[in-house]
């Protein structure tokens, strides 16, 4: 049995955009803890600054079949316009 992977995915929105990034990761939210393999999806983070979803996955399978998934891809195109850097994404 393989250890469980833990992300954080920081978010930065731009300047006065940060209910509607709150409100796309809300939404991604709901969709992706019912995600096979999802066993943590939640906001740890949120101010006017920067947004912080910390992820747990059962397995790399279940991460790359999240990662190619309708949720991120939805995710994705929503925040398009509304942050001011990429989406960083790292291994805790």
């Amino acid at each position: 049995m393989t250890a469980p992977i833990d992300l954080k995915a920081t978010f930065i929105p731009n300047e006065g955009e940060f209910f509607r990034v709150k409100l796309a990761l809300e939404i991604a939210i709901d969709e992706v803890v019912n995600e096979p393999g999802c066993i943590r999806y939640e906001l740890t983070e949120a101010t006017e600054e920067k947004l912080v979803l910390t992820e747990q996955w059962a397995s790399e399978e279940e991460l790359e079949k999240h990662s190619k998934g309708t949720a991120v891809q939805d995710l994705n195109e929503s925040l398009s316009a509304l942050l001011a850097e990429p989406v960083k994404v790292e291994r805790i």
